[in-house]
């Protein structure tokens, strides 16, 4: 990727509704900043308020228990944004951010922010939105956490993973890449070992296999029935 290409904010979808001039002069007041894989964007708690476009590579959004186990809630690819929490109302940041590859960001402080949704009800619309979603996700998850045993957890999160196979019209599902067990794990409170023998499990089972670089789940339903079973009416 070239220099300009990683001062650009083009691929946010959050900000698709600016005109190139209007996005050229936002690029200008943000802060472009590159990161290595493993590094630390921000830490849970911290009292940067700024909020964060993903310019190139993947991040992580985690929170780390006192003993140091790390709870994993979500990756966000090039074109995605996070920090939205901090920005809006100047709390500390409620997670710790980490690039999982190498990657670019472009910082955007609060006052600046505050204009841009000013100024384009669209993108506050796409705002609310996306926080929108965060919470239903939020609340999925605890109801997983609250309701289902470790191994229907993992079936729930590679639901939440899966997308309709483009190679078959749809009839099975596709995860791609294959999810590594630890990420799986820290999203849903289990162990490596727990994820490895369920998906050896449900392979037995030929509900899911290994296609190259993904996972196919031959019956979708069938795997939504068994967790289905365990969640509270």
């Amino acid at each position: 990727m070239s220099d300009a290409a990683e001062q650009s904010l083009g691929g946010v979808a959050l900000l698709g509704d600016m005109k190139p001039a209007e996005r050229a002069t936002l690029e200008q007041q943000c802060a472009f900043r590159r990161y290595m894989a493993g590094e630390q964007i921000f830490d849970r708690q911290s009292d940067s308020r700024d909020l964060f476009c993903v310019v190139r590579g993947t991040v992580r959004v985690v929170v780390y228990s006192v003993s140091g186990r790390e709870v994993s809630f979500e990756d966000i690819a090039a074109g995605g944004s996070f920090a939205e929490l901090a920005c809006l109302d100047s709390r500390p940041r409620s997670a710790s951010v980490v690039a999982v590859t190498n990657t670019v960001v472009a910082a955007i402080s609060p006052p600046v922010m505050e204009r841009v949704l000013l100024e384009h009800p669209k993108i506050s619309l796409a705002l609310m939105r996306r926080l929108t979603r965060m919470i239903r996700q939020a609340t999925d998850r605890i109801v997983d956490l609250s309701t289902l045993g470790a191994n229907n957890r993992v079936y729930a999160e590679l639901l939440r993973l899966a997308k309709p196979n483009p190679k078959d019209a749809g009839k099975t599902s596709v995860i791609r890449p294959v999810p590594i067990h630890g990420d799986i794990a820290a999203r849903v409170s289990t162990t490596r070992e727990t994820v490895a023998r369920v998906l050896s499990d449900l392979g037995k089972k030929h509900l899911v296999i290994k296609e190259g670089a993904s996972l196919i789940i031959n019956d979708i339903k069938r795997l939504r029935d068994m967790v289905e079973q365990f969640r509270i009416d």
